[in-house]
């Protein structure tokens, strides 16, 4: 076993895992953060994509020991007292889900783009999306998503 310590959607959890623990099942089976869809587990989808310490990462491809000391946020951390992040609200406005098995995963790699992009160009958010699939739409709706919460999150806007 190893002794982990981490923030996980700004609450510090202390674990013991096994060595080999995907950090994507330590969220979902250890601390019940279901939101963090297992797609793949071959790291083709995005559907497990979370922020370590603000950097998106496909989380089927991290050990949970690789994780200690670092901040984790899921989708479930993206909500603020009850009021949708921008993004989240964003999806929600723009149609940017079908079935929504690969939202959260879009939701959070969207939210690393535009922490280092707040306002990408619609071929910057493909790019930066490249790394998700989604089976049931054709894309258009996620980007228009991305581009109604980077406008309103600009400065000045």
């Amino acid at each position: 076993m190893a002794k982990i310590a981490l923030t996980v959607n700004g609450k510090r959890r202390l674990a013991d895992v096994e060595p080999r623990l995907l950090l994507v099942h330590f969220l979902r089976e250890h601390l019940r953060l279901t939101g963090t869809h297992v797609g793949c587990d071959t790291t083709q989808c995005g559907a497990c994509t979370v922020l370590i310490d603000g950097r998106s990462a496909k989380s089927c491809t991290i050990f949970a020991a690789q994780a200690d000391g670092a901040e984790i946020t899921t989708i479930e951390g993206l909500a603020v007292d009850g009021e949708l992040h921008p993004l989240q609200e964003a999806f929600w406005q723009e149609h940017g889900l079908q079935c929504g098995f690969c939202t959260p995963g879009m939701i959070m790699t969207a939210a690393a783009l535009l922490a280092d992009n707040p306002t990408p160009s619609e071929r910057e958010i493909r790019e930066g999306i490249a790394g998700n699939f989604c089976r049931c739409t054709g894309y258009q709706h996620i980007v228009n998503a991305i581009q109604h919460a980077s406008n309103k999150s600009a400065p000045g806007r």
